[in-house]
């Protein structure tokens, strides 16, 4: 069959069909997989982290792992405490079940200690808790984001992109309205700037020739962690107004050195 819209008419006087019933089931199935056929692994959409006193809300979306689509239909509580290690959530994938009406792929959403990530899990995010403090998610500025204690940490998480996992989208936004409320003049910073603004998921491979070319330092297939560090750098000069040397202190007495 060459491409075709079918759509089944249920009027008044026709007799049901399994093959009516069937293109139901199967459209919006083969919609998506066919929108995100080219995608790695990872978040797709939503799965956001919201901090309550004790609880963490797993919002509603969508993940795909060995090209199988998991929806999260439902907002998911995942209770936590103050340990002062840290602490990874994870989705774990089960394996297929078989049952008389359906067959199903499941899940579960889980705090755990071990921070390696294993071919059957999904990293949302990571935090360490000290007793006595609230955990947040709101950040001070862009280097927040990969403060150590007491904060959501979301720079691991893997979300999905074109054939290689990308980086959360909150961060790159959060990145471009660094870089454009200080009146940026660099064209590169301009342009990736409002990529990342009308993108719902930037292209790994676009972030890391940004990076490269923008600071002039060697390409390889850095890290999130990485990835965040020198985009930091970059948020930096733009306020400073010149260029931040590679170990520079931010801040702070500079010593001096008169001969």
């Amino acid at each position: 069959m060459l491409f075709a819209n079918l759509y089944p008419n249920f009027n008044k006087g026709r007799i049901l069909k399994k093959e009516m019933l069937e293109n139901l089931r199967d459209y919006p199935r083969s919609f998506i997989d066919i929108c995100f056929k080219k995608y790695s692994d990872g978040i797709i959409a939503g799965a956001d982290i919201a901090v309550g006193e004790d609880e963490l809300t797993i919002g509603t979306g969508m993940i795909k792992h060995n090209g199988t689509m998991y929806m999260l239909e439902d907002e998911y509580r995942l209770p936590y405490h103050a340990t002062g290690a840290e602490a990874i959530i994870k989705v774990r994938f089960t394996e297929k079940a078989e049952h008389s009406d359906f067959v199903s792929y499941g899940t579960e959403i889980l705090l755990s200690q071990d921070m390696q990530v294993k071919r059957d899990e999904c990293e949302l995010g990571r935090f360490k808790l000290k007793e006595g403090a609230r955990l947040r998610s709101e950040y001070q500025d862009f280097a927040d984001l990969a403060t150590e204690y007491n904060t959501v940490n979301i720079i691991h998480a893997q979300y999905a992109g074109v054939e290689k996992s990308t980086l959360h989208p909150y961060i790159l936004r959060y990145f471009a309205t660094d870089i454009l409320k200080h009146n940026c003049s660099n064209p590169y910073d301009i342009v990736f700037a409002m990529q990342c603004m009308n993108q719902p998921a930037v292209d790994r491979e676009l972030i890391l020739y940004y990076i490269v070319n923008r600071l002039e330092i060697p390409y390889t297939q850095y890290s999130n962690e990485q990835i965040h560090k020198y985009l930091g750098r970059i948020v930096e000069e733009v306020k400073r107004g010149h260029r931040v040397k590679p170990g520079a202190r931010h801040g702070g007495p500079q010593r001096v050195i008169v001969d």
